[in-house]
């Protein structure tokens, strides 16, 4: 798929985005661009929208959109999420997620970030009763 991520790393990723959507109402995307040279965030946004992360049923989705050629990350969780966790939470995974990154951690540091996502979720959103897959778990690629 490209040099940061094996076809193995990847369909594990969505076995951890999977895992991370169990317990919870809450939806998690990984999107991996590889065109955007400029305004990295203002396209993670367009992302956002073009992938419908907007409009889950409880607006708590979350998308990690990475630029690794560009060392470029951006963390966006919709309204219902932010709210729970405030700007703090995001600092703090965004960092956790850079540092790992500037170590060629790509994998391990997406995996982690997926699952602990999962569990700030599992904590706001817990799922009572049906727990529809509102968002498919592939990521996706431009």
């Amino acid at each position: 798929m490209n040099k940061f991520l094996t076809h193995q790393q990847i369909g594990s990723l969505v076995e951890a985005i999977q895992s991370a959507e169990e317990h919870s109402t809450g939806e998690i995307r990984v999107h991996i661009d590889s065109n955007t040279e400029e305004k990295n965030a203002q396209t993670a946004f367009e992302v956002f929208r073009e992938l419908c992360m907007n409009k889950t049923t409880d607006r708590n989705a979350v998308l990690f959109h990475v630029n690794f050629e560009k060392r470029y990350l951006t963390i966006i969780g919709d309204i219902g999420i932010h709210d729970k966790v405030q700007q703090s939470y995001w600092d703090h995974l965004h960092d956790y997620i850079t540092a790992e990154f500037a170590k060629g951690n790509y994998y391990q540091a997406l995996k982690s970030a997926i699952l602990e996502t999962g569990i700030e979720l599992k904590k706001y959103f817990p799922v009572k009763g049906e727990n529809p897959n509102q968002l498919s778990n592939e990521i996706t690629f431009s």
